[in-house]
This record gives C-alpha cells, sequence and structure tokens, in this order.
C-alpha cells in the first residue's frame, strides 16, 4: 500500500495483492468510500487517519487535468504508484466528490464546519477538490446528446499530466467555457451506455447539503429532466438503460438496474427534499443508498482497531 491507495486484486488465500494496478472506480471504490463513512457513522477514529492518508495519496498520484479546460479528474494507475497516469475515469468516481466533502465537514453545512476551531486549511483543500471534481462528474452528463453520462470517460491530456506524481506539479484553474470542456471529453463507443447510476445525483445531493448552493440542484434538475426524456418507456411505466449516450433518440436496451430506484431516484428526491430531512449530521448512507444512524459506538460494538506502525 503506497500513500493509502491500495491495489484492486487481494489473493483470497494469501491476503497479498495480485496486481499494482491502482483506480478508485470498478473493483476499488467501495474500500474508500467506506473508510470515510464509517468514521462518520462510528467516530473511530482508525478510519478518520486512514481516509486522510487516502486523500492525500488521491491528491499526489491521482488527481490531474485535462488539456484544454483543466478540468480536474482522478486519473488510474495501471502500473501502480510511480507509473504514468491513464486519462480514463468510471462514473463510478462520482461517488468521490460528495464523499470527501462529508469527511471535510462530517456532514455539517460549510459555514457550520468553519466555525469549528479544529477547521484547517486542509479541509478547505478537501472540499475546494469536491467542488472540482463535481464539476468534472457534471460535465459527464453536459458534453453527450442527450444529457446524461457515459459509463467511462476518456480525457484529452498532455503527456505531462500523465506523468507520475501530479500532485507535485502545480495545475492550472479550470475553465467554465463549455466549448472547452467539450474538446476534453473522449467517449468511446464501448462505452457510451448510460446504466442510470447514481454516483453523481449522489455526490450533487451532498455537496448541495454541505455547500447550500443551489447550481447542484440546478445540475441535478437538469440530470432528472434528461432520464425522463431520454429513458422513460413508451407507455411511461418504467425506464431503462441506453446503449449510446451520444445519439438522440438513443437505442434502448429494454432493461431496468435495480438501482435507478433503489439509489438514483432516491438521491434525486433528497436532492430536493428539506435540509432537515435525513440530515447528514445523524445520518450515513451506505454505498447501496440506505440510511444507517450515527452513533457512538460503546461496549462490544467498539472495535479497538489500531494501525500497525509503518
Amino acid at each position: 500500500m503506497e500513500g493509502g491507495l491500495l491495489p484492486i486484486f487481494v489473493h483470497p488465500n494469501h491476503g497479498r495483492f495480485t496486481t499494482r494496478e491502482i483506480r478508485l472506480g470498478s473493483r476499488g471504490d467501495s474500500y474508500y468510500e467506506y473508510l470515510a463513512k464509517q468514521y462518520l457513522q462510528t467516530g473511530e477514529t482508525i478510519y478518520r487517519d486512514m481516509w486522510e492518508d487516502v486523500l492525500d495519496g488521491i491528491q499526489k498520484h491521482l488527481v490531474t487535468t485535462t488539456r484544454n479546460a483543466a478540468l480536474k479528474y482522478i486519473a488510474e494507475l495501471p502500473a501502480g504508484v510511480g507509473g504514468a497516469l491513464s486519462p480514463k475515469m468510471d462514473h463510478l468516481v462520482c461517488f468521490l466528490p460528495g464523499t470527501i466533502a462529508m469527511g471535510a465537514t462530517e456532514g455539517r453545512t460549510l459555514a457550520e464546519a468553519r466555525r469549528d476551531p479544529e477547521w484547517t486549511p486542509y479541509h478547505e483543500d478537501d472540499v475546494q477538490l469536491a467542488i472540482e471534481l463535481m464539476k468534472t462528474c457534471w460535465g459527464m452528463y453536459a458534453v453527450t446528446g442527450t444529457g446524461l453520462a457515459p459509463e467511462i470517460a476518456w480525457f484529452n491530456a498532455t503527456e505531462y499530466d500523465l506523468q507520475p506524481n501530479p500532485g507535485d506539479r502545480k495545475q492550472r484553474s479550470a475553465s467554465s467555457t463549455l466549448s472547452n470542456w467539450h474538446k476534453d471529453f473522449i467517449i468511446k463507443p464501448v462505452d457510451a451506455h448510460n446504466l442510470q447510476r447514481p454516483e453523481t445525483v449522489e455526490s450533487l445531493f451532498m455537496m448541495y447539503r454541505v455547500t447550500g448552493d443551489s447550481m447542484y440542484r440546478e445540475w441535478g434538475w437538469k440530470i432528472f429532466q434528461a432520464f425522463r426524456e431520454h429513458t422513460m418507456a413508451p407507455d411511461g411505466e418504467g425506464f431503462t438503460s441506453l446503449n449510446d449516450v451520444r445519439t438522440v433518440p438513443p437505442s434502448t436496451r429494454d432493461n431496468m438496474e435495480s438501482f435507478w430506484l433503489a439509489e438514483t431516484l432516491k438521491y434525486l428526491y433528497l436532492l430536493f427534499s428539506p435540509t432537515d430531512y435525513m440530515p447528514l449530521t445523524e445520518v450515513v448512507f451506505n454505498t447501496e443508498a440506505h440510511p444507517f444512524p450515527r452513533f457512538t459506538p460503546t461496549g462490544t460494538m467498539i472495535t479497538g482497531w489500531e494501525r500497525l506502525p509503518r
């Protein structure tokens, strides 16, 4: 493990990693998400410490920028830490902006968190990273013909921006010009499908609760409208995945993923609900969008786990 980042495969017999590949999308995402959320739910500091290490590793090894608009995104490391970056980001990675914001503020509004004597410039940097990554996740929707995101986006990047340890380099400020965004998103035919995934609207919900910025509701409403327009069945009695988000009208797959109902629509509902409904200071949502109460564990519910010396 380097910089808090774990390879995506571990052998079930001996527990050693069988690859050096690191990514925060498929096969890796839930580990990172639960470090933050386990701390938020139970207050056990081992998870907070590991999450902070992960954020340092993400900033140093995975966050880089696109060629034209300088949008920040989470790259992959096919050869592990020290290797070149791959300019690929799964839609699954879009859980990260909301989780980072939640970890920084512990579910409070940003205004409340900033009044905490323990608030530091590091927390401020985390929130800023969440804001930048949220913008990129929204861009995955904004640049397509349907207004819906592909399963995977690739990015137009310079060789310089794909060199190891991007966090050691000064990064440019992002452009707000949509025409520049269009130049930076590359959607390959094999990755152009949309499975009605929840990660972006999950983060929009959390970002709105934390920042109070109505822009996140506006983005969520546009996504909801796009889902209604392009994925609703002709009889209006169901919704379907799409084969290609780039074409209008898109061809449909005639299947509806369970997480469309269980997660995507739930987070859209919560995004437009009153902010005192399921307050993030009292509940934490697991990776399947089930709310769990935040509590202080006692007795046998305390793990007592400690990290090994490093």
